[in-house]
């Protein structure tokens, strides 16, 4: 027997507001210190969570140690851009375990290594397809990277000036694509993970609130550049400290920063 249509499915539908496809969740405004507490917040994770921290951090650590073991193998920088495309597509996976923690912490649960491990089967599609998106988008950038190689003198032991055109265009095309996946990713796997959106809405949305707090946004991306440098600078050692706290750090930013869902 046929359903009868009640006018009120179609009201509970308008409800439930993330399932909307490639819309653009609402930011809070923040302020210039945020990323301070974001990191304070961060640390303390990292001492209520020891055991998983230890075990994303080694994670991080041992991506970070196979790309610098890479290089020294090969004896060319060639392949640190590859490696990095495949660094971009476990990364995210990767902090999806800390998110998780965080968030059962958040709750007042006792966060597990193994659920923080099955995090990443919430929402995989939309996932997957951000983790390629931003392969994509490095492998762009390489292909940028090749063609201003052409601006290079082909004298070798040429002055500084003559390196000028390649260092500024170089630096301004580098500057302008790390800044749009900055802020693509920025909150994008968080709200995948906790709303379970598409990848477009996590895109406009991360977008939208890194646009909307910029100052604040190139506080946090410069805190996030040195913790990466650090783990790198300590020939990846560090990132078994500084990940976690980043991981961390990043899910309480997406916090106070993407306005919660109503439920009316």
């Amino acid at each position: 027997m046929p359903r009868t249509v009640n006018t009120d499915d179609f009201h509970k539908k308008h409800e439930v507001r993330d399932q909307d496809y490639a819309k653009t969740i609402p930011c809070n405004e923040l302020s210039v210190s945020a990323p301070f507490h974001w990191l304070a917040l961060g640390l303390h994770d990292l001492i209520r969570m020891p055991i998983i921290s230890a075990f994303y951090g080694l994670c991080f650590t041992a991506a970070s140690v196979a790309i610098v073991l890479l290089v020294q193998w090969q004896g060319t920088h060639l392949v640190i851009m590859p490696s990095l495309v495949v660094y971009m597509l476990i990364g995210p996976f990767l902090a999806l375990g800390l998110y998780d923690a965080a968030w059962e912490r958040e709750k007042g649960h006792k966060p597990s290594l193994f659920h923080s491990m099955k995090a990443i089967g919430r929402n995989s599609t939309s996932q997957w397809a951000f983790a390629v998106l931003l392969a994509v988008a490095m492998i762009f950038w390489m292909r940028i990277a090749a063609l201003l190689h052409a601006l290079y003198p082909s004298v070798q032991g040429a002055p500084l000036t003559d390196f000028a055109p390649f260092l500024i265009t170089g630096s301004v095309v580098g500057a302008v694509i790390a800044s749009i996946i900055f802020s693509i990713s920025a909150f994008s796997i968080p709200l995948m993970m906790e709303r379970r959106v598409d990848v477009m809405t996590a895109v406009f949305t991360s977008f939208n609130a890194v646009k909307s707090n910029i100052p604040a946004m190139i506080v946090w991306a410069l805190v996030i550049c040195g913790g990466i440098l650090i783990g790198f600078a300590t020939y990846g050692i560090g990132m078994i400290i500084t990940m976690p706290i980043l991981g961390y750090g990043t899910w309480h930013a997406y916090h106070e920063t993407i306005k919660k869902k109503h439920n009316s």
